[in-house]
């Protein structure tokens, strides 16, 4: 008798603990209305069409971000489809300039970012040739990859061309990682940012391109608590 209700027990602490799981996770995006979202940086449209945001390039338009947050610890997931032509990221504890600031360049001059443009760890969307979807570019600020994908090649190619694909990005203290279709892509440390909003990146283009478009869909966080192990 004290083995089967031992066994109950733990059943019903199985399916609570599932069900306490799944009741973590809060869409962002509820496919109908951009409702609580804000655009930051550009002037690229956004849209809500089928059940997804299409982030549409504007010639001449900066780097432009459809934002929320802020968010510190966290699982974000969503599926997004990019035009191959088209370079995307995900922002995540980002933020914009209050004021016109100077940055050094890698060519040892420098550059002012306005007032408004945003900055932070950008998790790459790309094509697949360029091998580095699922790395971090620290945006607008240190203009560098966090991590080194040269001895990463399952994450190389992880990301398909033309095709829906599924990130997973978790942030826990200054541990930052990242899945592109379940395969471990970036995972280091940097302690520069431990808050800020979630941005979805239309890139800027050449006054000849475009127009091109970039979806997402299936957005979703869970919000981390000290101890909470991510998978």
């Amino acid at each position: 008798m004290k083995t089967l209700t031992t066994t109950v027990s733990l059943l019903l602490l199985c399916c609570f603990a599932s069900t306490a799981s799944a009741e973590d996770w809060v869409s962002l995006f509820d496919g109908k209305t951009l409702d609580g979202w804000q655009v930051k940086g550009g002037k690229a449209e956004y849209k809500v069409e089928d059940g997804t945001i299409v982030g549409t390039t504007v010639k001449g338009s900066a780097n432009t971000f459809l934002c929320k947050g802020p968010f510190s610890d966290f699982v974000l997931e969503f599926d997004v489809r990019c035009d191959k032509p088209l370079n995307s990221g995900v922002q995540i504890r980002s933020h914009t300039y209050e004021k016109d600031t100077p940055q050094a360049a890698k060519n040892g001059k420098t550059r002012t970012r306005p007032a408004g443009d945003v900055y932070g760890y950008q998790c790459e969307i790309t094509k697949a040739e360029e091998g580095v979807a699922g790395n971090f570019w620290d945006e607008a600020r240190r203009v560098k990859w966090l991590d080194d994908f040269a001895n990463k090649p399952a994450a190389r190619a992880a990301y398909k061309d033309e095709e829906w694909n599924h990130y997973k990005i978790a942030a826990q203290g200054d541990h930052i990682r990242s899945w592109v279709n379940g395969i471990a892509c970036a995972d280091f440390h940097d302690s520069l940012d431990a808050s800020g909003f979630i941005g979805f990146q239309v890139h800027s283009i050449p006054a000849t391109a475009g127009p091109y478009q970039v979806r997402w869909k299936n957005i979703r966080i869970r919000e981390l608590k000290a101890g909470d192990k991510v998978e």
